[in-house]
């Protein structure tokens, strides 16, 4: 208990301390958003925002994690340095944007592969080399799938860093009641890094995390949806638990790609102001009333998560049946409220 509330205030404390001057670096460097038509602020606000969250997180990681997964952690942190670091000069515009979807998150997803953190959900259905073959392509998906819906996911003031302080708070209590230690550190820490970060990026922000600061978050979190181990949850039904924890940018991804192909445009290649949380903003919320519906959101589907772990696996896959024609019922209700379209195909992902 008391490591726990150690890494969370290393982390806290390491992501707030660091955000002020890594902010007035930015600014010496030129490391700023620009307003234009596709983005909601509306002057020039600081990036590398993302680096004081690594830096909490990787800090209270490094400094209270259990030795005895020493090379795993090492690796999760070599695979989410590299999305670090690519991120940043892609905000930088030194890299075509292309790399982090195509080059950087297979590699990182494939570093977890290789560490064997990875699903077993089709080996519960296919036992030997099918099943097996079959986790390493979902594990690869997973993770290109979670840090991509990221990337895009960080476009309002606080909400990436706040749904993932929330999903995180969930994979924690999940993993401490499990009794896994490592889990356990590594969402104390993702929450404490995230919540600290969110102290300056709540609405006024002061400061972004930019595409490498997704990204990070992004792995990070689709890496505890792995790692988590459930003992009396079927795996017919446990794979759920990481989707409703992470319900919010799943959702927000899924209505983009059905609405921007709805209308003959590239999902991820067509940035603007279409994503829930716009909607949510345009019919009377404004920016801080969408993101606290978002967090809310996230909150419940976190507590619908936690009762998967005590339902049988008819009613578990009953429930996915329930939350699937809601958040369809909710796509088709979103795609009625006011956006902003795009009118042609973008080329930078937003």
């Amino acid at each position: 208990m008391l490591g726990g509330v150690l890494t969370f205030a290393v982390a806290f404390a390491a992501s707030w301390g660091l955000t002020v001057p890594i902010r007035r670096i930015a600014l010496s460097w030129g490391m700023v958003d620009i307003p234009n038509a596709r983005k909601i602020h509306r002057t020039p606000i600081p990036l590398l925002g993302g680096v004081a969250i690594y830096c909490g997180t990787v800090s209270a990681i490094v400094g209270f994690a259990e030795t005895r997964a020493r090379g795993q952690i090492v690796g999760i942190l070599a695979a989410s340095t590299l999305l670090l670091v690519v991120g940043i000069l892609d905000d930088r515009h030194l890299l075509h944007h292309q790399i982090k979807l195509f080059v950087a998150m297979p590699l990182a997803a494939l570093t977890l592969v290789a560490l064997g953190v990875r699903t077993h959900v089709a080996s519960a259905f296919f036992p030997g080399p099918v099943g097996s073959t079959l986790d390493i392509g979902l594990t690869l998906f997973w993770v290109v799938g979670i840090t991509a819906a990221y990337n895009i996911f960080d476009h309002m003031d606080g909400l990436a860093s706040g749904v993932t302080a929330i999903a995180a708070l969930f994979f924690t209590i999940l993993a401490i009641r499990e009794g896994q230690v490592l889990v356990a550190t590594l969402g104390t820490a993702l929450l404490g890094g995230s919540l600290g970060f969110l102290m300056w990026n709540f609405n006024p922000a002061k400061i972004f995390m930019g595409d490498g600061g997704a990204m990070f978050l992004g792995f990070m979190v689709a890496t505890l949806g792995l790692k988590l181990r459930l003992q009396d949850v079927p795996e017919a039904s446990s794979w759920m638990i990481p989707v409703l924890l992470l319900i919010v940018p799943i959702f927000d991804t899924t209505l983009i790609c059905v609405s921007r192909s709805r209308r003959g445009l590239l999902p991820f290649a067509s940035p603007g102001k279409d994503h829930t949380a716009h909607r949510l903003a345009n019919v009377g919320l404004g920016q801080r009333g969408a993101v606290l519906v978002l967090y809310a959101v996230g909150a419940v589907s976190g507590l619908f998560a936690m009762l998967v772990c005590g339902l049988s696996v008819k009613l578990a896959l009953a429930l996915a049946v329930v939350v699937a024609a809601l958040a369809l019922l909710a796509v088709i209700l979103l795609e009625k409220f006011p956006y902003e379209r795009q009118n042609k195909p973008g080329i930078v992902p937003s």
